[in-house]
């Protein structure tokens, strides 16, 4: 028997007085890989708890297989449970098969065998065993003992615990939010092969476009600024390039209309103006001259008022301006006689961060990767001078900004707007409003930031930076908790704009398409 589909419809969630899912339906059949993007606060881990059954929708049905595998971001866990014992429970289904086969046709049961047998066949039974070695090897952990408790285990192995026994029991239908979280460049690809390999129905949520280009066969874009939820067919490249065909349809047609729009006020105003009977009038039309210019006025009165009508119904529908796309601005900087921003010399943070020399001379694009720990944010913060350090060499008067990992207001009381004017200033806000960035909705502009999702928060960050650009622009992990569609932005910006960029990030879509140098902390 195939495995069943996952099937959602209409479903609505509501959190106080946010709807944060409004009519979302979903059909994911065997075989389809469906990805889900979108900020945080849009509704992807809400999505995937009730297609779990996790938590209850306010409004619409969910039809789930019954062996359905569930990753949450945070897995919830006993203390006491040990590596072993959760390895063992993931192999339950496929022993207690083969056993019960064993059993089965020794009592000559054949049709409970033949329905064993099944089963056995879809969950591939007889190679449990050794698809659990292979996973728990592939995703990091080979080496832990399997004696450990669960409580001794960090989170990040707690993470992949869990990811390896949904890997090893192959439900018929998976769920998983953020699977690559915690996972270095082998373990994710090693997670891409094993996810190609199932047979069932799989949702996720991930912000990490290298993943779903890798894994998914659909995208659904929860993202409330695309008009609600939308499908597209393909891996993120092909979610790319139909997104900026989206883009170009909507130039074109805000274009076109305001191109009618300019039309039709001119008929409106002008051209009741151009009444025929205002020119000099020859003797042999004197005559006709009160019938003629009734004919003409009638006609000039119809067309304007046609005009007229077009012109409210074209405003009062007019396609919305497309946003702006995200552009970075640098000051004029005139930079010293060996042209660098920064020198670095024999820099030692104990326990955080060694590095003997680095330049950032004017214009530079450096990327900084390596393994969590191996200090790409100390550096930053190195640079920045919000951590003191010696060897630091600034060129004087250098003004150096940082958008950190962890974003946070002194106000979360008041609305992102009032803080982006507090922050930058009346005049700075003002020649450079708010809205004209692209970055944050009108409305959520209007609510207090301590109400703003992270990815929200992230946005207004972001925002403040470029409002008042630095000589110098330091970006820590830049791509965390914003949409795939803006961390594309944000990297076309990186790599054509003007100034000084330093960039820590373990993203692999950015890291692969990095256009300027790059720095390996191990």
């Amino acid at each position: 028997m195939p495995p069943a589909p996952l099937l959602a419809h209409d479903l609505v969630r509501t959190f106080g007085a946010r709807r944060v899912l409004d009519g979302v339906s979903l059909t994911a059949a065997p075989g389809r890989r469906i990805g889900l993007i979108g900020e945080n606060g849009t509704g992807k881990s809400t999505l995937l708890r009730l297609l779990a059954g996790a938590d209850e929708p306010d409004g619409g049905t969910v039809v789930r297989p019954p062996d359905l595998g569930y990753l949450h971001q945070e897995m919830p866990y006993d203390p006491a449970e040990t590596v072993a014992g959760v390895v063992a429970d993931a192999l339950r289904e496929a022993r207690d098969c083969v056993a019960g086969m064993d059993a089965a046709l020794a009592d000559g049961r054949l049709d409970d065998y033949a329905v064993l047998l099944e089963r056995a066949q879809e969950i591939d039974a007889w190679d449990a065993d050794r698809r659990a070695g292979i996973v728990l090897d592939g995703l990091g952990l080979s080496a832990v003992p399997h004696a450990r408790s669960l409580a001794t285990l960090s989170g990040g192995q707690r993470g992949r615990l869990a990811l390896a026994a949904l890997l090893v029991r192959r439900p018929s239908a998976l769920l998983l939010d953020e699977p690559t979280n915690h996972l270095d460049d082998a373990a994710a690809a090693f997670l891409e092969e094993q996810l190609r390999g199932l047979p069932g129905a799989i949702v996720l949520a991930s912000h990490d476009r290298a993943f779903l280009d890798a894994v998914c066969t659909d995208l659904i874009d929860l993202d409330p600024a695309v008009g609600g939820p939308v499908r597209y067919g393909g891996g993120y490249t092909a979610y790319q390039a139909e997104r900026r065909a989206e883009r170009e349809r909507w130039e074109r047609r805000f274009a076109e209309e305001q191109e009618q729009l300019a039309e039709l006020r001119r008929t409106a105003t002008v051209t009741a103006h151009q009444v025929a009977h205002n020119r000099a009038k020859r003797d042999n039309e004197k005559l006709n001259f009160g019938r003629t210019t009734g004919r003409v006025e009638q006609q000039i009165s119809r067309r304007v008022r046609n005009a007229t009508r077009r012109l409210d119904t074209l405003t009062r529908e007019q396609v919305r301006k497309p946003p702006p796309p995200l552009r970075l601005r640098a000051p004029a900087l005139a930079t010293d006689a060996d042209g660098l921003l920064v020198a670095l010399r024999d820099v030692r943070v104990p326990g955080r961060l060694r590095l003997d020399r680095l330049d950032l001379p004017a214009g530079d694009r450096l990327l900084v990767t390596g393994a969590n720990g191996t200090g790409k944010s100390t550096l930053l913060a190195v640079i920045a001078g919000r951590l003191p350090a010696e060897g630091v060499r600034r060129r004087p008067g250098l003004r150096i900004g940082l958008l950190a990992q962890d974003t946070t207001f002194e106000r979360p009381d008041r609305t992102a707007l009032a803080t982006y004017a507090a922050v930058l200033g009346e005049e700075r806000a003002e020649s450079v409003p708010l809205r004209s960035l692209g970055l944050l909705a009108p409305r959520d502009a209007a609510r207090p930031v301590g109400e703003l999702s992270v990815g929200q928060r992230r946005r207004l960050d972001l925002a403040l930076l470029i409002a008042d650009p630095p000589d110098l622009l330091l970006l820590d992990e830049p791509t965390n908790h914003l949409s795939p569609a803006l961390c594309d932005e944000l990297e076309e910006a990186l790599a054509t704009g003007p100034g000084a960029f330093v960039v820590a990030s373990h993203d692999r879509w950015l890291r692969s398409r990095w256009p300027g140098r790059g720095l390996h902390l191990g």
